[in-house]
């Protein structure tokens, strides 16, 4: 299923954006590039199949003003679903596997709680790896998200990740380390969740050619590249998330302690509660941890269900993923501007190809 964000293009517009002719004006090139198409392959559990397409629809609208943007979905075989998920997915999804022979401009790839200790051992690895490699020469820009990113350095550098004492989780002070397309614009300092058990070490990544745009004291590497033929974009965090969604994984969690899934009570999630609600929390945790009793689970479900989360992130996602689309959408003209001039993609810097074609189109009355 492809969903359209920008249902307003006027129609001129739109004839534009889907096809070339032969001798294209520079207006027309203009509108064609600034049409992108990305792919979201989403790996959630099956609970969470519908929020993260929300959740990505609603950054991409926010983050899309200028531009044209479709969003197709696509899954992994072998990433075990409910007869539930399964008749959603085939309803709105496409298999991964028919992205091989096609391209697109961006894709972004979700992860999921492991279900081996060993990566390379998921029951959709196989697939996985075949996606990032045809991802290189295929998309102009690929973000690989969470336990994602993790298998993709696994994969490309053998970089394993590290376990943690405590889930990182919560709402992280990050700081820009380097400046970039991704970043500009940026604070230097800004606010981004997380949530996750494992982390990259720094050293490794940047000794394998990655370089670190932002870092968190406390939660370590939070955004990291690699120029590939496609530009890899990596998030330990989470800018997608909801308000409430650290709310949801932190009851989920406090209920697996209960049920004696885990020996571990969950940590609240930092920076992220209210205090009155942080501290009803705290009271109920002292009483799971002396009599572990499923009962109290519908305790902590009303503490809950009466707090309201500020969601503090949201102009900084919106912000990175705008610069992600004005990165593809700019790649993306280069190309055009190249096959306009019968030059590899790469022969001159983007300024120098424009300034060429126009010359070029001028000279042979096709602009507007």
């Amino acid at each position: 299923m492809t969903v359209s964000l920008n249902p307003n293009l006027p129609d001129n517009a739109k004839s534009c954006t889907k096809s070339l002719c032969k001798n294209p004006s520079s207006a027309c090139m203009e509108k064609h590039s600034r049409s992108l198409h990305i792919g979201l392959i989403n790996n959630m559990p099956d609970g969470a199949l519908d929020a993260t397409e929300r959740q990505f629809l609603a950054l991409l609208d926010s983050a899309s003003e200028g531009l044209s943007v479709s969003l197709s979905f696509y899954s992994l075989p072998g990433v075990p679903r409910s007869e539930a998920a399964e008749q959603h997915m085939r309803s709105c999804y496409t298999s991964a596997e028919n992205l091989f022979g096609t391209t697109l401009d961006g894709l972004i790839v979700t992860g999921r709680e492991p279900m081996t200790p060993n990566l390379e051992d998921e029951p959709y690895w196989n697939t996985f790896t075949q996606v990032l490699e045809w991802a290189r020469n295929n998309t102009l820009s690929t973000v690989w998200s969470c336990l994602a990113a993790h298998a993709a350095v696994l994969h490309m550098d053998g970089i394993k990740r590290i376990k943690s004492d405590h889930k990182q989780c919560g709402i992280f002070d990050c700081e820009q380390l380097a400046g970039h397309a991704l970043t500009a614009g940026m604070p230097s300092s800004f606010n981004l969740p997380h949530s996750r058990w494992n982390g990259l070490p720094e050293e490794a990544l940047t000794a394998s050619g990655y370089e670190v745009l932002t870092r968190s004291a406390d939660a370590g590497v939070d955004t990291f590249v690699k120029q590939q033929n496609s530009l890899f974009v990596f998030f330990q965090g989470h800018p997608e998330y909801e308000s409430h969604t650290l709310l949801l994984e932190y009851r989920r969690d406090v209920g697996r302690y209960l049920r004696g899934e885990t020996n571990t009570y969950p940590l609240l999630p930092r920076n992220y509660f209210p205090w009155q609600t942080a501290a009803a929390l705290a009271g109920l945790q002292q009483q799971a941890m002396s009599c572990r009793r499923e009962e109290l689970l519908a305790e902590v479900s009303n503490v809950l269900s009466e707090t309201r989360i500020e969601t503090s992130w949201h102009p900084t996602a919106a912000g990175v993923y705008k610069n992600w689309l004005e990165y593809i959408a700019a790649q993306k003209k280069q190309q055009l501007l190249s096959r306009v001039l019968n030059l590899p993609a790469m022969a001159a810097p983007a300024a120098v190809l424009e300034t060429a074609a126009n010359s070029l189109l001028t000279v042979e009355g096709l602009t507007q």
